[in-house]
């Protein structure tokens, strides 16, 4: 049976995720390590984790597998759980599969290894957009259906 994690942390499409989620009857675990009001949905379970560096990630990346689909922004993460076999989207919609996600990897470590050597760079990623958030219910609507088949 197909379940959607989110790592719940700096998520904006929680709310979406949850839309597409109950339209589609698949268990959804929105895991952080707390500051989160609980959804009244029965589909939707909250889990709270022990406070420490990637402890969701952790808890996340030993469950996901062939079948569920992830919602993260963590590359690191991302990587464990397409190896595992799972269906991962960034919040933008942008899916990371065993065809992209080395190089995902790759520029995710060039960065910030540009930013540790510039400690002046300014700016971060670019803002998060209506654009963003429509491609993400797309993709989020196509990786459920083919997370069911």
């Amino acid at each position: 049976m197909t379940t959607l994690y989110i790592d719940a942390d700096a998520c904006p499409v929680k709310a979406e995720a949850e839309r597409v989620a109950t339209r589609h009857k698949v268990p959804m675990k929105v895991v952080s390590n707390g500051g989160l009001r609980p959804s009244q949905n029965p589909l939707v379970e909250t889990v709270i984790v022990p406070e420490g560096p990637d402890i969701a990630d952790m808890w996340i990346a030993d469950r996901a597998g062939p079948g569920d689909v992830v919602i993260t922004g963590d590359i690191p993460l991302a990587a464990k759980c397409v190896e595992a076999g799972a269906r991962v989207l960034k919040h933008n919609g942008e899916a990371l599969t065993q065809a992209n996600i080395g190089n995902v990897l790759a520029t995710r470590d060039l960065m910030s290894d540009l930013r540790a050597a510039d400690p002046f760079r300014q700016g971060g990623g670019k803002g998060f957009t209506k654009a963003d958030r429509s491609r993400f219910l797309d993709a989020l609507e196509r990786e459920l259906r083919a997370a069911k088949r």
